[in-house]
C-alpha cells in the first residue's frame, strides 16, 4: 500500500489576497485556480520545486469558518516551510514584508524562525542541518 498527503486546506479570507501573499512574498506557485461556481474556486499554491504536499487555499464561507481564519491551529506553528537556503529566504521575505515573530535561532535539527502568513498563521522556516 502506498499512500501520501496530497493536499492541506488553509481556510483564506479571499482567494485573490491569498494567491497574491503565497506567490509573491513566500514565492510559492500557483499550482490551479479553478471556478466551481460564482462563489467557489479550487486554488492549490505550492513551495517552487516542491513534491510534496500543496495548500489549497478554502475561502471561508460561513460564519464558523470566517471566525477561523487565521486561527485554524489554535496559535500554535500550523506549518513547517523546508528550505535550502534560510538566508536567502528570510531576505526575501523581509523584503516583501513578511513579518516574523523572533529573530532567527539555530537549533539542533537546523535554522528556524517563526513568521506569519497574511492571516496570523504562524510557520516554521526551516534549514535543515546536513547530517555530519
Amino acid at each position: 500500500m502506498s499512500q501520501h498527503l496530497a493536499h492541506v486546506a488553509l481556510l483564506v479570507r479571499e482567494y485573490d489576497e491569498a494567491v497574491a501573499f503565497f506567490v509573491t512574498a513566500l514565492g510559492f506557485e500557483l499550482v490551479e485556480d479553478t471556478r466551481l461556481n460564482d462563489e467557489k474556486r479550487w486554488v492549490i499554491v505550492r513551495p517552487r520545486g516542491s513534491a510534496g504536499a500543496s495548500l489549497v487555499l478554502a475561502r471561508a464561507s460561513t460564519t464558523e469558518q470566517r471566525a477561523c481564519v487565521g486561527n485554524q491551529s489554535g496559535g500554535r506553528v500550523m506549518f513547517f516551510l523546508h528550505t535550502d537556503d534560510f538566508e536567502r529566504d528570510v531576505a526575501r521575505m523581509r523584503a516583501q514584508g513578511v513579518q516574523f515573530t523572533e529573530s532567527p535561532r539555530d537549533e539542533t535539527y537546523g535554522k528556524v524562525v517563526v513568521f506569519l502568513d497574511l492571516y496570523s498563521n504562524r510557520w516554521d522556516l526551516v534549514e535543515r542541518r546536513q547530517p555530519r
